[in-house]
């Protein structure tokens, strides 16, 4: 039984095939379901000119609102299943995403992570690298992996 299920969610449409899966459990099993966000590393971003990089703090707190946006609506979602939910936005610039998810659900006391995978393939893959397998690598729980469409 897992009475503790964390859900790594992104908007994604991969993230929220692995939220409803989180939820088809949550409801079987009485569980509480935590929804983590994480903030991730930024890239470099320009103005219209170019030369000129838009104000870090500026950027920092887009993806911070667009993060607090995303968990109230994902646990309105939650919510209204009948299951109870909790959030976590969690700002990590240090580029392991994975690690990062697998370290605040283990911190949660998740029984279960669960979480999307995009299914890159070949050079996407080698270059960017997967937050799911990051995940794997990382997590001392089971984890769950929703494949994306």
């Amino acid at each position: 039984m897992y009475k503790r299920i964390a859900v790594a969610v992104d908007g994604s449409d991969t993230s929220t095939a692995a939220l409803s899966e989180a939820v088809k459990l949550a409801k079987t099993m009485d569980s509480t379901v935590l929804l983590l966000y994480v903030c991730e590393e930024m890239p470099v971003v320009w103005n219209m000119e170019g030369m000129a990089p838009y104000p870090l703090e500026d950027v920092t707190k887009a993806l911070v609102e667009s993060g607090k946006q995303l968990l109230q609506k994902d646990k309105a979602r939650v919510a209204e299943a009948g299951v109870k939910v909790e959030t976590r936005l969690v700002e990590d610039y240090n580029g392991r995403i994975g690690a990062v998810i697998s370290k605040e659900a283990a911190q949660w006391l998740a029984d279960l992570l669960v979480v999307g995978t995009h299914g890159r393939k070949g050079l996407d893959h080698l270059l960017m690298g997967s937050v799911a397998e990051g995940v794997m690598r990382t997590a001392t729980m089971p984890v769950l992996l929703v494949r994306g469409a």
